[in-house]
């Protein structure tokens, strides 16, 4: 995936990712990391430059298509509090050309992955902000897409919850960009990590060359260590500068 553009809220960010991998977009508040998730998206349009994926410009490509290639989730995904779980997740499979037995196959392995079996015969209201988060991870998985983009997918979950979401999306064989605000869980998650800071790319890198640089604690205001734990595994430690 190749990005270069220029949009209200971001100024000639220049990037490109490895198919397959996963990245991390992370930055302050206001970095614009949602308009750049929007962008690879296809969902706003840049100024100036190009969003390519696998040498197509996301602009030009047909809203079918699109949808056949790539997957995003939203912040705030907005959706009828009445559709039941199982005919929400149906319909990732729209842009296909019908063919029930591998519908049902793609939605199948998506409800397994995301764990959300118990809840298909349930309306979206009813669940709670968990378990409906899960949910519409299942529908873009059920996509089947190329590239799966993720506006902080670990809201409304609790911290082991965080941790097996992402381990599922970790093991998917498509590339992932997920914008995530906790930091603790970028190490474990991204092969590559972009860092934001007023609407410009100030780092990217490898995600403990980022995180461990002087440059990355400058604009988080963080001390960041990498701690070495009782089983030998290493981690990271966070600490607020004084």
């Amino acid at each position: 995936m190749d990005l270069s553009s220029q949009r209200a809220g971001l100024d000639g960010v220049s990037c490109s990712i490895t198919a397959g991998a996963c990245a991390a977009v992370i930055g302050p508040n206001g970095a614009g990391k949602t308009t750049f998730l929007r962008l690879l998206a296809g969902l706003d349009i840049p100024q100036t430059g190009t969003v390519a994926w696998k040498g197509l410009s996301v602009r030009d490509m047909r809203l079918k298509e699109r949808a056949r290639r790539i997957a995003y989730l939203s912040q705030h995904e907005e959706a009828d509090p009445d559709f039941l779980v199982s005919e929400y997740i149906q319909l990732a499979r729209l842009p296909f050309e019908p063919d029930a037995e591998r519908d049902r196959t793609c939605c199948d392995d998506a409800v397994e992955r995301c764990g959300v079996r118990p809840f298909l015969h349930m309306p979206l209201g009813q669940l709670s902000g968990g378990e409906r988060q899960r949910v519409m991870l299942a529908r873009c998985l059920a996509q089947t897409p190329e590239l799966l983009l993720l506006d902080e997918p670990t809201n409304h979950l609790d911290l082991a919850a965080r941790t097996t979401l992402l381990r599922v999306v970790r093991g998917l064989s498509c590339t992932v960009v997920a914008v995530l605000h906790d930091l603790s869980l970028v190490s474990d998650f991204a092969d590559h990590v972009l860092v934001l800071r007023q609407g410009r790319l100030a780092l990217q890198g490898a995600a403990d060359n980022v995180l461990l640089s002087a440059d990355c604690q400058s604009i988080f205001g963080l001390n960041i260590q990498r701690a070495v734990l009782e089983d030998g595994t290493h981690t990271l430690s966070f600490q607020a500068k004084l």
